[in-house]
């Protein structure tokens, strides 16, 4: 069981989201911005190996506009060295990444421009995990979308898309239930229909909730994963106190964490924190978590 958290570290001035508006657009400003990102996430990444978060999400900015048209320089050819870098720090320390596209990433919307956008942006994800040199147990999450007043005909198009996205992208891609329109029970059907992995969240199921207790949830998505996927993870978080249905919560409550990491024995899985203080929840819920078996230490030389 690794423990992480996603995109920004709050504590360090370092950072892998540097950005620009598309005016602002130029080759050099490009440049600038994505050597600023890999440096962030170096120092991320070595904050976290220091501390055992061995689980950490990829900000899909760490290269601005890759997926745009506008997109003028050959960013793959010009970070290759540094990306291989960094992946080399990642498999030396044994830490798992993964990767979220925004909500715009829509491959079952029944707008054909929205689905290619949405599969240029996929394309983009699978290339920087292919230049970190990163196994296919570090995946791209994604939602199944929008219900465009049929679920049954927006499920089918997801599946129909599915199949027909590159190798790179299938290989590495797993579906989230939300809280609003896809529950798990919808995810498993996906599955059931294409093979793709199903990530529960944990927050969401709770939300939506369907038949499935958490234990059992687990249970069902983490029979999805196959030996190539690596164990499965999970989305964790808490419902903000006084907040918006399904917000998440600023802190971690330790003794709910726990309770949830006794609930779920003996399933194996990953912990993605979606939890607002990023770096100072997981450090607590590492803690927490240290004497479970399930934990992973992992032999550094």
């Amino acid at each position: 069981m690794r423990i992480g958290y996603p995109c920004i570290n709050r504590g360090l001035a370092c950072r892998c989201t540097h950005g620009f508006r598309l005016a602002s657009y130029s080759p050099h400003r490009l440049e600038e911005a994505v050597r600023a990102n890999l440096d962030g996430l170096q120092g991320i990444l070595e904050f976290n190996a220091a501390r055992g978060i061995l689980f950490f999400r990829i900000s899909s900015d760490i290269v601005p506009f890759a997926s745009h048209p506008v997109m003028s320089v050959r960013w793959q050819e010009r970070f290759r060295g540094r990306f291989a870098r960094i992946g080399r720090y990642i498999r030396d320390h044994a830490i798992r990444v993964n990767m979220h596209p925004d909500q715009f990433t829509l491959i079952n919307s029944p707008d054909e421009a929205i689905f290619a956008r949405s599969r240029e942006e996929l394309l983009y994800h699978a290339r920087v995990l292919d230049l970190l040199g990163l196994d296919l147990t570090n995946k791209i999450q994604i939602h199944v979308g929008g219900v465009y007043g049929d679920k049954d005909s927006a499920i089918a198009r997801f599946v129909a898309r599915y199949r027909s996205l590159p190798e790179r992208i299938r290989r590495r891609l797993v579906v989230e239930n939300d809280h609003v329109s896809y529950s798990l029970e919808d995810c498993l059907r996906v599955h059931q229909a294409c093979g793709i992995p199903v990530v529960l969240d944990v927050l969401h199921q709770r939300v939506l909730r369907g038949p499935f207790g958490v234990k059992k949830a687990l249970a069902r998505a983490a029979a999805t994963w196959k030996g190539v996927d690596g164990i499965p993870f999970v989305d964790y978080s808490l419902q903000a106190e006084n907040g918006l249905r399904g917000a998440h919560a600023e802190s971690i409550r330790v003794p709910e964490f726990r309770r949830f990491l006794s609930l779920t024995r003996p399933i194996d899985f990953d912990v993605m924190l979606e939890i607002k203080d990023k770096e100072s929840s997981a450090a607590k819920a590492v803690a927490a978590a240290g004497e479970d078996k399930r934990f992973f230490r992992p032999a550094i030389n």
